[in-house]
């Protein structure tokens, strides 16, 4: 079997650690403190949330979305074949390195989302930007760490908390969906969710297709 070659690596903001990207043939890999992170081959969880969360604004004009966490490109790639011509993402991503990586090794992987018009692009905190101003977003997609239990960055559990959810809320127009993504699921955070106010989903949706492991993706409607 082909070796693991480290193709580049970077430190995540907020002492976060080394992240690595690493290339196998045509597989690609990115680690942080020795664990995997996310794989080009096990993207079909990252699919499934653009689509619970997109495809019911296809037609709607002018839609809005932001995505927490860009990763390799494949929530961001699939969400953009459910929107329409009018639509714009926002995707914050809050390692510099990752987005180089979409636009260079990366770029092919999920159609070169990056280059599409309806992009805009903000190195940072994606919690910065759901504060800066209420009900400007259709749809609020959070696909950053592992989910509630944060791997990379601390900073990241901000999201999760009750004050992160009452943000998240505000930020989103009436009828609007905050979609979260998790590795594993938590009873804790489904609580939290409802007593935050929102209308809760639980959808349990596979890594890899019908394969793979079970992931976790809720959807949370504002009233």
């Amino acid at each position: 079997m082909n070796p693991w070659i480290v193709i580049d690596q970077a430190t995540v903001p907020g002492d976060g650690g080394e992240m690595k990207l690493l290339q196998r043939t045509h597989e690609f890999t990115i680690n942080v403190k020795n664990e995997e992170l996310m794989n080009s081959r096990l993207h079909g969880s990252e699919d499934a949330l653009a689509e619970l969360t997109c495809k019911p604004l296809a037609k709607r004009h002018h839609a809005r979305v932001l995505i927490g966490g860009l990763g390799m490109g494949f929530t961001l790639g699939a969400a953009l074949k459910y929107l329409g011509a009018s639509a714009q993402v926002v995707v914050a991503e809050l390692v510099p390195a990752v987005i180089k990586w979409n636009r260079t090794h990366l770029a092919d992987l999920a159609g070169r989302p990056l280059e599409d018009s309806r992009v805009v692009v903000r190195q940072g905190d994606v919690g910065r930007v759901i504060q800066e101003k209420a009900a400007a977003y259709d749809a609020i997609l959070l696909d950053v760490d592992n989910g509630p239990e944060g791997l990379t960055h601390e900073g990241n559990d901000r999201l999760y908390t009750m004050g992160g959810l009452d943000a998240a809320k505000a930020a989103l127009r009436p009828g609007g969906v905050l979609a979260v993504w998790s590795a594993q699921p938590d009873k804790k955070f489904t609580k939290r969710l409802r007593a935050a106010g929102f209308t809760v989903q639980e959808v349990p949706v596979r890594a890899r297709g019908d394969r793979g492991r079970w992931h976790t993706i809720w959807l949370a409607g504002k009233i």
